[in-house]
């Protein structure tokens, strides 16, 4: 059984949610400006919380008194939705499928679906940060590296493709205050995930996780900058290849809709921590469109092909795409593999359509 309620969560009248037995899997962002608590403070005020379940790394202090609380990584276990009627969940998501909270949700679902059954399942749907711009090929839990899709219309896909037989109420992401009051970047929902444009740039530069290259992990702009201390020798790059700047049309690492500034840092943490890195910072040019993973393959073929130190390390399990490692290697064109996902974007578009639970559809930069 599914629904989609348009009401607040605190609003709604199930049985299941005044007197059943109830868990939470949450993090610290599920915190609702209009009545000042987080999430498992509001139903531990019924009486009726039992359990709750927290991603790791989570910020909370403490939790409930009284209260069970169980930290699971990308897998909730059987025995934490044991003694329950129902699972309520609401985690900020941030539009990719690398999130960990994808993950969570799919394996989630099918737990419910295969070993447990009749426990209720209710998610508190939110706005995505990264809007409803898709892109790049499909992979894991049939996603792209950004899908365009709320929390609520993973589950919607999941839930269908699994053919699953027990119950899952979606409250619109219209219905919370949260959503109207809060933007969705305004509690972090992890601690790589620090502000407005991390996630337009996420669903590229998580791609240097499959290098020797950082992300900026460590750093107080993470996915916004990345390099190595290998990366030095590019500094003298443009001068020696005939070209004025960074951002210069035609060059083989600049991107429309985003500048480059070459700089350095030191992570704290991470790849390359207490190094010093060069790099780049990427920054939007304002009101402009702009493909993420598109600039993330060229440019880390760049710098594999101008940095003899550079190293893959786990990218084609990162990937999960033959036709993209063969970009990367030099093997293939970057007009061919462009038209490949573009091909593919179309096909995730009218894929997509039939799990949409709001007007705003989903779209690809043409």
């Amino acid at each position: 059984m599914f629904s989609l309620r348009t009401t607040p969560f605190l609003e709604q009248p199930d049985l299941t949610l005044q007197n059943g037995r109830l868990a939470v899997l949450c993090n610290h962002a599920a915190w609702h400006p209009d009545e000042g608590a987080y999430l498992f403070e509001l139903i531990a005020r019924r009486g009726n919380l039992v359990r709750v379940i927290m991603p790791e790394h989570s910020l909370y202090g403490q939790v409930c008194e009284g209260v069970e609380t169980v930290e699971v990584t990308t897998e909730v276990p059987v025995e934490a939705l044991s003694g329950i009627d129902g699972i309520v969940v609401e985690l900020q998501d941030v539009g990719s499928r690398y999130s960990r909270f994808t993950r969570l949700l799919y394996n989630l679902i099918d737990t419910l679906n295969r070993r447990v059954r009749n426990v209720s399942l209710y998610i508190i749907d939110r706005n995505i940060p990264s809007g409803r711009q898709i892109e790049g090929t499909t992979g894991s839990f049939g996603l792209p590296q950004r899908h365009g899709l709320t929390f609520g219309e993973m589950a919607n896909m999941f839930y269908s493709e699994a053919n699953a037989r027990f119950p899952i109420h979606i409250i619109a992401a219209g219905a919370e205050a949260v959503n109207k009051e809060l933007m969705p970047w305004s509690i972090p929902p992890f601690s790589d995930f620090c502000g407005l444009f991390t996630s337009h740039f996420y669903s590229g530069q998580c791609l240097w996780m499959g290098t020797n290259v950082s992300y900026g992990h460590g750093t107080t702009r993470p996915f916004e900058q990345f390099g190595a201390p290998f990366m030095e020798s590019l500094f003298n790059w443009n001068e020696h290849n005939g070209y004025s700047g960074w951002n210069e049309p035609g060059h083989p690492a600049a991107s429309p809709g985003v500048m480059m500034r070459w700089t350095r840092f030191v992570p704290e943490y991470g790849i390359h921590a207490g190094e010093t890195c060069f790099g780049f910072q990427l920054m939007f040019v304002p009101g402009a469109q702009y493909h993420a993973f598109n600039h993330a393959l060229r440019l880390i073929r760049f710098v594999r092909e101008n940095c003899p130190e550079f190293r893959f390390n786990g990218m084609e399990d990162l990937l999960e795409d033959e036709a993209l490692m063969c970009y990367l290697k030099g093997e293939v064109d970057w007009d061919v593999t462009r038209e490949y996902i573009k091909a593919e974007e179309q096909k995730w578009l009218r894929k997509s359509k039939k799990y949409l639970l709001y007007d705003e559809a989903p779209w690809r930069v043409k």
